[in-house]
């Protein structure tokens, strides 16, 4: 297993030592364990939810909301691919989730025409995902 150091770690998250630092201070990231220097050793998976914290800070989440995700995450299963690929999965569909949002509105205000119009120019695979998405929402695309 590959462990990486602070600087290290920072390098190839694009992160600072200093934010690695701070994220294991708020306990987003733990040290996988300590060097005989006394180094902290972070494990691939450190670098992995790292990656998946600054997804979700791109997606205007806060720090206090990731680490509960995280948490909440890592309660479910103890297989980090597993947790890997859920908690990926959770932040693309409340993205989705939010950008549907954002157009709905405009949806609505359309004509029907337009609105008809409007799917008809979207591939069919997006068309059915955001009616979809819409539906679980509680709108139709066309009402």
């Amino acid at each position: 297993m590959r462990l990486y150091r602070i600087g290290e770690l920072a390098r190839e998250s694009q992160l600072s030592p200093r934010t690695i630092d701070y994220y294991t201070s708020l306990g987003l990231i733990k040290p996988e364990r300590r060097s005989k220097k006394n180094y902290r050793l972070y494990s691939h998976e450190t670098l992995l939810r790292l990656q998946r914290i600054e997804m979700m800070k791109k997606e205007k989440y806060s720090l206090d909301e990731i680490k509960r995700s995280l948490d909440q995450w890592s309660k479910v299963t103890n297989r980090e691919q597993v947790t890997e690929r859920f908690a990926t999965l959770q932040i693309h569909l409340q993205q989705l989730e939010r950008e549907v949002k954002e157009i709905s509105s405009f949806i609505e205000e359309l004509k029907p025409q337009q609105a008809k119009n409007l799917f008809k120019n979207l591939a069919p695979q997006s068309a059915a995902c955001v009616e979809a998405l819409l539906l679980l929402l509680g709108k139709g695309p066309f009402s």
